[in-house]
Order: structure tokens, then sequence, then C-alpha cells
């Protein structure tokens, strides 16, 4: 079985473009905290309705939940073999966007919006002060 879950926050706006058959790509950088002192840098590539509202509906800093799966490849570079490693994003939640305080969530398959009610919701709520622009390493 090849499924992951993600939930970070992107550390710049999603870059949207269609492929010659009209298809909708969205590719964007996850920043997941793997620790306290940790954080991966995770490249996101989404399809369809999806890219597009992620690209729309996002913004640096934003928080989401991505389920997809890893897909890995390589290719030569100057002789050498390059690995890369990826998710192809099957569903964005949209868990806030910077500046929003998480008053709302929107599913970016559906657009669906939801009430945030809980604070396990935010899975950096612990974390004490809101993460501001200046805060983030990127």
């Amino acid at each position: 079985m090849n499924k992951v879950f993600l939930i970070g926050r992107l550390t710049k706006e999603a870059e949207l473009r269609y492929t010659a058959q009209g298809k909708a790509v969205a590719t964007f950088t996850l920043a997941v905290n793997r620790n306290k002192e940790q954080t991966d840098f995770i490249r996101i590539t989404a399809f369809g309705k999806t890219a597009e509202n992620t690209a729309n509906y996002t913004q640096k800093g934003s928080l989401v939940a991505v389920e997809g799966t890893i897909v890995t490849g390589s290719y030569e570079k100057n002789g050498q073999r390059v690995f890369t490693t990826d998710i192809w994003a099957n569903t964005v939640q949209f868990l806030s966007s910077k500046g929003e305080g998480g008053g709302e969530q929107k599913n970016a398959n559906t657009g669906q919006k939801q009430a945030n009610t809980s604070a396990y919701d935010d899975p950096f709520a612990d974390i004490g002060t809101p993460i501001d622009d200046g805060d983030l390493p990127f």
C-alpha cells in the first residue's frame, strides 16, 4: 500500500499550469514538522480541480492536509543519476489560510466549506503564538 498523509504549511504560493490537453497541474512545497527541531520540505503535485482550487485559495503560509501517493523517479544530470521523491495529492484539505485564524476549512476537491469547531483540527495549535510571515524560514 502506498498512501501518505501530511499536514504542513505552503512555503510559497502553488504554481498552476496546464498540460497541452488542458489538464490543470499545481506544484507546491509543504513544510512539515518532523519533530520540534526538524522540518521536512516536501514537493507536492495536485491535478485537475484540486490543483486549481489549491492554487486559487491558498498562499504562502497556508495550513493544509494532503492525502496522496509517494512517487519516485530519476533522471540524468551532468552525467550523474538524480533520484526524486514527490507526493501526488489525491486530496488537499484547507485547514486555514495565513491570517485567517483557522475560522473555517475548505476541501480543495469539492470546494465545500466546514466550520472549525475543535482545537484538535490544528496540529500546530500547541506551539504557542501564531506563525507570522517573519517566522517562516523561507
